[in-house]
C-alpha cells in the first residue's frame, strides 16, 4: 500500500464522518464537546460560522450527518438498533441555552463600492449576505414576501418551527447592515441588471408544485391543493380548516408537513398515499416516523389514476395497486399486480409529488443560459451562470433540496463573487484551513473526555398529543434539557481528534494492538490493499473508509489501521511506550469569502477593488 499521506486535509477530514457528510462541512465534534462543557454560546457560533441557522436547522435539518455517524457502525455488535448521536438535536441545544451572543456577531465592514442583489430571501440569499456584507459589500435582498426566510418561514409548519427561531436568525443577518426590501417580486431580470449592479445572485428556490393532471383534476379542482402552495396558505393564516377526509399524495417531506398540518386544522381521517415503497419514499425517516406516531396511516405502491367527483364535489379517489420489480441492473419499474383499483373516499386532496424551478422573469435572451430541465448552466463548484455577474446557489441552481445544502450553495457563491468582483479567477476554488493539534496533557492525560458511553441514544421529549395536535402553532418536540444533552453529548465518539502514528519511532511491541478493544490495529507484510483488507486482525470490510498505513518499519512490516470502526480512545497511544501514537485534534474550516479566498493575490486584489 502506498503510505497515507496525513498532510493532505482530505484524509482526516473523511475519517470526521458526519462533517465530511455536512454539506456546509459543519465541525461537528468540535462543537459537540462545547455542550458537554455547557458553552452553548460558543457552540452556537462554531455552527453560525458555517452553517448560519443552528436554531432552524437544529429543527430541521435533513441530517446528512448522522447517517454517516461512526458511532452506528461501532454499536452494531451490542446494540439491536444500532443509532447515530443525536447530533441535530444537539444543535438545537446550542441554540436554545445560549447566552445573548448579538455583541459577538461580526459588524458592518466600511463600505468597499461594490453593490451586491440578492434575489429571494431564503437561506442561499441569507447566506450570501451574511458572508459579503461584513466585507464592506452593500447587500440588498429582494423578496415578494413581508419577512424574510423564504420556504423557512412559507413551508415549515409552526409546530415543527416557531417563528421567533427564524425571526432571530434571519435577524442576526439584517443586522449586518443588510438592506431588506419586503414586498418586492423582481419580475424581470433585465430590469434588474439595469439598476447597476456589480453582482446578482438568485436564490428564489423552486416555488412550483407539481400538479398531477388526471381524470376529474379540473371538475374537482376546489378540493385539490398544490402542498407547498397549502402549506404557504396555512402559514400565512390565509387557511385556518380543512374537510374531514384528507389524502395526502407524496411520499417526501412536505407530504409529511401537510398530512401532520392537515389534523392539526381538523382532518380527522389523514391518509399518505405513495405509489413507491416506505424504505424508497424520499422523506427522511424520522419525518415518516413522525406522521406514523401521530396516527397516520402510509399506504404505498398505489398510483393515482382519479380524482372521483359527483355534481362537481370531490368525492374520493381511485389507485392501480402495483408492486415494484428489478431488473438485472437493479432498476425498478411499478408492475401492476392484477388486483381491482383501491378507492379511498376523501374530502380534499394535498399533492405533494415534487417541486419544480421556475424561472418567467428571466429573460432567454438576457444572456443566462438554461439546460433542457430549465435549469440554469452553472460552474459546477462556482455556481456562476453564462453571465459572469450573476450567480445561482439554493434550489434555483440544481433544484430542489433543503436548508443546509441551500447554506452550502451560499457560501460557495460568496467566494465566488468576492473573487470575481477582484478580478480573480471563480473557477480556482481555495483549499480549506486545517490543523493538527496533540491533544496531550500528561502520561495518560488528554484535553479531551476519552471514556466512551455505552449509553443508547436519548429520546427527544413530545408535547402532550392531546396538546400538540390540537393548534397548528404549539411545538411538537420540547427539545432536550441541560442534562440529557449532556449525556447525549458523551456518546460522541470525537472522530475529529485522529490517532498520528510516527513510523521512525516505532519498536513494533504490538502493545497497541493488545489494547485496541475494537482490533483496528495490525502490524502485517505489505500487500494490494483489496488483499490486506481481508488479513487484518478485523477485516476492513467498508470499503467507502480508507486504512491508515505507514512506511516499511523496521522489520519490514507495515501499520495498518482501519479508521471505519476506531473508537479515538487513546488508549493505544496511552500504552505505547516511545510516543509512536499521539492523539490530535484536526480542524478543518472551508474558507469563505474575504481575503482568505483571494490567495496570494489579495493584495492585487485590493487595488481592484479601489
Amino acid at each position: 500500500m502506498k503510505r497515507t499521506d496525513i498532510a493532505n486535509p482530505g484524509y482526516f477530514h473523511q475519517v470526521v464522518d458526519c462533517q465530511y457528510a455536512c454539506p456546509a462541512h459543519t465541525p461537528v465534534p468540535e462543537y459537540i464537546r462545547l455542550i458537554a462543557q455547557g458553552r452553548y454560546g460558543d457552540a452556537y457560533m462554531v455552527n453560525w460560522a458555517s452553517n448560519v441557522f443552528p436554531g432552524i436547522l437544529g429543527r430541521t435539518c435533513d441530517r446528512p450527518c448522522e447517517p454517516a455517524c461512526r458511532r452506528s457502525r461501532v454499536e452494531e455488535a451490542q446494540a439491536d438498533k444500532p443509532e447515530p448521536v443525536a447530533i441535530c438535536r444537539l444543535k438545537r441545544v446550542a441554540a436554545d441555552f445560549k447566552e445573548d451572543v448579538r455583541h459577538r456577531m461580526p459588524r458592518p465592514g466600511p463600505r468597499n463600492g461594490k453593490r451586491i442583489a440578492c434575489v429571494g430571501a431564503g437561506p442561499a440569499s441569507l447566506t450570501v449576505a451574511r458572508d459579503l456584507a461584513p466585507l464592506g459589500y452593500e447587500v440588498t435582498v429582494f423578496d415578494g414576501e413581508a419577512r424574510p426566510g423564504g420556504f423557512i418561514r412559507t413551508q415549515i409548519p409552526r409546530f415543527r418551527l416557531p417563528e421567533s427561531v427564524i425571526d432571530e436568525e434571519c435577524g442576526y443577518i439584517l443586522d449586518l447592515g443588510v438592506e431588506f426590501v419586503a414586498g418586492r417580486r423582481i419580475e424581470s431580470m433585465k430590469a434588474l441588471l439595469e439598476g447597476g449592479w456589480d453582482a446578482v445572485f438568485v436564490g428564489s428556490g423552486a416555488p412550483r408544485g407539481r400538479d398531477l393532471q388526471l381524470p376529474g383534476r379540473e371538475e374537482a379542482a376546489g378540493q385539490i391543493h398544490i402542498g407547498i402552495d397549502w402549506l404557504a396558505s396555512v402559514s400565512f393564516g390565509h387557511v385556518s380548516r380543512i374537510g374531514a377526509r384528507v389524502i395526502v399524495l407524496g411520499g417526501g417531506n412536505t407530504a409529511m408537513d401537510c398530512c401532520r398540518s392537515a389534523r392539526r386544522l381538523g382532518a380527522g381521517d389523514v391518509k399518505v398515499i405513495v405509489r413507491s415503497g416506505f424504505e424508497e419514499m424520499k422523506a427522511s425517516p424520522w419525518e415518516k416516523e413522525d406522521a406514523l406516531h401521530e396516527g397516520i396511516p402510509i399506504i404505498n405502491y398505489h398510483v393515482p389514476t382519479a380524482f372521483v367527483h359527483e355534481g362537481g364535489r370531490l368525492v374520493g379517489m381511485r389507485f392501480e395497486i402495483v408492486r415494484a420489480v428489478y431488473d438485472e441492473r437493479g432498476r425498478r419499474s411499478l408492475v401492476p399486480t392484477g388486483e381491482p383499483e383501491a378507492f379511498f373516499e376523501c374530502d380534499e386532496v394535498l399533492v405533494a409529488v415534487g417541486q419544480e424551478n421556475a424561472f418567467p422573469w428571466i429573460e432567454r435572451d438576457a444572456g443566462i443560459a438554461f439546460d433542457a430541465h430549465g435549469l440554469p448552466v452553472l460552474g459546477a463548484d462556482s455556481f456562476q451562470s453564462t453571465l459572469p455577474q450573476v450567480f445561482f446557489g439554493g434550489d434555483a441552481a440544481f433544484g430542489p433540496k433543503n436548508i443546509i445544502t441551500a447554506v452550502a450553495h451560499g457560501h460557495e457563491a460568496a467566494v465566488s463573487i468576492d473573487r470575481f468582483l477582484h478580478g480573480l479567477d471563480v473557477a480556482e476554488r481555495p483549499a480549506p484551513q486545517t490543523n493538527l493539534v496533540s491533544q496531550k496533557m500528561g502520561i495518560h492525560e488528554w484535553s479531551y473526555d476519552n471514556d466512551t458511553s455505552l449509553e443508547a441514544r436519548f429520546r427527544v421529549p413530545w408535547a402532550k398529543a392531546e396538546i400538540a395536535l390540537a393548534s397548528i402553532k404549539v411545538e411538537v418536540e420540547l427539545g432536550f434539557d441541560a442534562a440529557t444533552a449532556f449525556r447525549e453529548a458523551q456518546r460522541c465518539l470525537n472522530c475529529d481528534v485522529q490517532t498520528v502514528f510516527t513510523d521512525s519511532a516505532c519498536i513494533e511491541c504490538d502493545a497497541c494492538v493488545d489494547i485496541c478493544p475494537m482490533d483496528c490495529i495490525t502490524f502485517t507484510q505489505d500487500g494490494e490493499e483489496s488483499e490486506l483488507r481481508g488479513r487484518l486482525k478485523a477485516p476492513a470490510r467498508n470499503p467507502t473508509q480508507p486504512l491508515y498505513a505507514s512506511g516499511p518499519l523496521k522489520t519490514g512490516r507495515i501499520m495498518v489501521k482501519d479508521e471505519d470502526v476506531c473508537l479515538h480512545c487513546g488508549l493505544c497511544a496511552e500504552r505505547c511506550p516511545t510516543g509512536a501514537w499521539d492523539m490530535q485534534k484536526f480542524l478543518l474550516e472551508t474558507t469563505k469569502a474575504g481575503p482568505a479566498c483571494r490567495g496570494g493575490q489579495a493584495a492585487r486584489a485590493g487595488e481592484a477593488v479601489a
